[in-house]
This record gives C-alpha cells, structure tokens and sequence, in this order.
C-alpha cells in the first residue's frame, strides 16, 4: 500500500522560513511528476509547486514565486519545498503528491491534471 508522508510544518513568524519535506512507502519517487498543494480553512485547494523527474521545468504559482523553491532527492526519496518570506497568507495544510501514472503535465507555467497519490498534509502556521 502506498503512503505519502509529509513533515516539517509548524508555527513560524511572519519573514521566517521552513522546509517542508515529503516521503513514501511503498513507492519510489522517480521520473514522473511531484507537487505540493496547499489548502487555507475556507478556501480551495492550490497547487502551487510540481516538477517532472529531472526536468528543469518547475511550476509555481505566483502566490509563492520567488519565495518557494521545490526540490528532490532521489538517494533519499524525498521531495521539497523549501519556503522563504513567509506571511500569514500562506498558513495552510501543506501536501505533497506524486503521480507515478503521468497524468500530470508539468512546464514553467502549467501543472495540470490529476496526481494519483496525496498525503494527509503539514500544517503551516506563520503568526504576523
């Protein structure tokens, strides 16, 4: 059975940072997408980072870019998300996902479509 497992959130004050990270069982992050969503109490779920294998292509929405960085490892089969300048716009569940079935398109100005697995997510809180 698969699982994705995200860590690394908690309470940080506004202008701090945080490094979210992403594992799994039962799956090994390879050449296919990655992202990371975010969902705020009220609001929809964004996703606002993905990356495709080795690709340089990144996506990221413009209410993280310049401020997210995602990345990945593959010796530790781990995924991401580096956040910087953080501001109370940004605390939310954070979560991770993988689509090892490609149905996910990935450039510098698109993610689209459905990922296959998402873990049960990070809370993020950044006080003002």
């Amino acid at each position: 059975q698969v699982q994705v497992v995200e860590s690394g959130g908690g309470l940080v004050q506004a202008g701090g940072s945080l490094r979210l990270s992403c594992t799994a069982s039962g799956l090994t992050f390879g050449d296919y997408p990655l992202g990371w969503f975010r969902q705020a109490p009220g609001k929809e779920r964004e996703r606002i980072s993905c990356l495709y294998g080795s690709s340089p292509d990144k996506y990221y929405a413009d209410s993280v870019k310049g401020r997210f960085t995602i990345s990945r490892d593959d010796a530790k089969n781990t995924l991401y998300l580096q956040m910087n300048s953080l501001n109370p716009e940004d605390t939310a569940m954070y979560f991770c996902a993988a689509d090892p079935e490609y149905q996910v398109l990935v450039t510098n100005t698109m993610c689209s479509g459905n990922f296959r697995y998402l873990g049960h997510g990070t809370q993020v809180t950044v006080s003002p």
